[in-house]
């Protein structure tokens, strides 16, 4: 089949509801490739397993493990001619800077820009308060994150995105109001906000972590400014987050005079 040759995985299993429409939708475009986790693996980051036991499917390979254990197997050994890496549609966003390094959705894309294999991490943001499980229970019910995926896997390369992102982090709103759902109006162009709201608890012998942000965005306190990927997806827009895997390092003269003098400290008496 002419068009590109994809490996999907995701974090939320490879039976879930938002994996089968991604591969329904970008099977029409390419040859895809599932490579995904035999069970739920959400907010794994990029844990790795040492060994991982890989089972046939119809739709390609079950991992039992990891998003980066099934990237890896996959870009390693199971296909590694694939032209592009797709995780997700995972249900749930994934938004703002401190998500990036803790979901396994966008760990799996992490993963294949080390491959140097350009990668497209999508989910799907769901305004629904505590309901919000009970939501997205179809393949019709991702259409718009397919149909944003499908632009960006149909488009993207040949336009350069590639060239200047390892990957791309996308986040698609399925916001519910009184009055019907609210369909995404636009795509834009975010990066993640950097606005920081989690906390602890104590309670008894326990420590209870909480993320205030979901909160925040029920009761629509939203504060992030324009251009954020939280700003974006509040507002019904769908973003894009053009993203870079390794961590960036910068010199500076305040650690490189520590450095000297750790050196100048050590060297003893001659």
């Amino acid at each position: 089949m002419d068009g590109p040759r994809i490996l999907l995985t995701n974090d939320d299993g490879i039976d879930s509801v938002g994996f089968r429409a991604l591969y329904e939708g970008l099977s029409t475009l390419g040859d895809v490739i599932a490579v995904a986790p035999a069970d739920d693996q959400s907010s794994v980051g990029r844990s790795i397993s040492r060994a991982v036991d890989v089972r046939d499917h119809e739709l390609g390979y079950e991992v039992a493990g990891t998003p980066v254990d099934c990237v890896i197997a996959g870009l390693g050994t199971l296909c590694p001619d694939v032209d592009l890496v797709v995780s997700g549609c995972n249900k749930g966003a994934n938004i703002g800077a401190y998500v990036l390094g803790r979901s396994g959705t966008v760990s799996a894309a992490v993963e294949a820009a080390f491959f140097d294999v350009p990668a497209i991490s999508v989910s799907l943001y769901i305004d629904a308060g505590d309901d919000w499980q009970q939501l997205a229970t179809d393949p019709a019910d991702f259409r718009h994150a397919t149909a944003a995926t499908r632009y960006l896997v149909d488009h993207a390369g040949e336009a350069g995105v590639f060239e200047a992102a390892d990957y791309l982090n996308v986040n698609v709103p399925y916001i519910e109001t009184e009055s019907g759902r609210i369909e995404p109006s636009e795509m834009v162009v975010t990066h993640p906000s950097t606005r920081y709201e989690m906390g602890a608890e104590r309670n008894g012998e326990q420590v209870d972590l909480q993320d205030n942000i979901w909160e925040m965005m029920r009761s629509g306190s939203i504060t992030d400014p324009e251009g954020t990927d939280r700003r974006a997806v509040a507002e019904g827009q769908i973003s894009v987050s053009p993203l870079t895997a390794p961590h960036s390092t910068k010199h500076h003269d305040a650690l490189d005079s520590l450095a000297e003098q750790y050196r100048v400290e050590n060297e003893g008496p001659s």
